[in-house]
């Protein structure tokens, strides 16, 4: 494809999980790839190293103005470090910070999108973020979200989860290509069989089962158990936590599923996430 392949999602949506699949495809090795290596992989849009590159100057020295200005020559950098398509993993929304596109069409080849059940986002993603579940459910219904800033990282600008999955639904049909959590837990072959092709590639039925085996949850798990992962916020206690669907149902109240669901029926219907009883 040439290009930037984005590694879209809303945070806590399966996004580490197709990073670690196609690591374990593209390696094709005889035991599980290491999942503390996934950044040697994927790159993670936002790193403050790389608005350090462009610039030569320290993140702390430049305004959110100048910094967003920077995004277009950091989206180039990106792709100068391969000589076809590079993945990134991003969890922005298709929008603009301060006018700037916060994805930059012309280094762009396409995006993968991957998209859960909004009722259970939020329980991982207050775990994730060290919210109660109401914060969570707050943080998932307002407009002009974003995750905090870290040493190493710039903001994720997320909007609301509807405004977050329809902006990249919107994205070219023939460049995108959505995945939904529930099937990739259900119908692993043949949704990953699925991406795979979007991508151009045709691994044997072999590969991709030993690809979609060594990326599993409780593979994750396991090796995140025995070596600690890097990407594990300091706020939880593990980043792999139950890999579950419906989780929801024993967990939120009906407040907060009545909340989520008035926020954002029309998405949920078209995912098929509405809760039994609503329309």
């Amino acid at each position: 494809m040439g290009g930037i392949i984005w590694l879209a999602s809303y945070p806590k949506s399966g996004n580490t999980w197709v990073r670690t699949f196609l690591h374990n495809l593209l390696l094709n090795a005889n035991r599980p790839a290491d999942i503390n290596e996934l950044t040697k992989f994927t790159i993670g849009d936002g790193n403050k190293v790389w608005y350090e590159q462009v610039t030569g100057k320290p993140y702390s020295d430049l305004s959110d103005e100048e910094n967003a200005a920077l995004i277009p020559k950091v989206h180039q950098a990106y792709a100068r470090t391969r000589p076809d398509s590079v993945f990134v993993k991003t969890h922005n929304w298709l929008g603009k910070k301060h006018g700037i596109p916060l994805v930059t069409p012309e280094f762009t080849a396409g995006a993968i999108y991957i998209v859960r059940n909004p009722l259970d986002v939020v329980i991982s993603l207050s775990d994730h973020y060290g919210m109660t579940i109401d914060q969570g459910v707050d943080m998932m219904n307002d407009e002009a979200a974003y995750s905090g800033e870290t040493d190493r990282k710039v903001p994720d600008f997320l909007s609301s989860w509807s405004n977050h999955v329809t902006s990249w639904k919107a994205m070219d049909k023939s460049a995108r290509h959505i995945l939904r959590y529930e099937d990739m837990l259900y119908k692993p072959e043949k949704t990953f069989s699925e991406l795979a092709k979007f991508l151009g590639l045709k691994p044997p039925k072999e590969r991709l089962k030993r690809a979609i085996k060594f990326s599993s949850f409780e593979t994750s798990r396991k090796l995140e158990a025995a070596t600690g992962f890097n990407e594990r916020s300091d706020k939880a206690e593990k980043f792999f936590r139950v890999g579950k669907a419906g989780q929801w149902k024993t967990v939120l109240t009906p407040e907060q599923i009545e909340k989520i669901v008035i926020a954002h029926r029309d998405v949920m219907k078209e995912f098929k996430y509405l809760p039994p009883g609503y329309k």
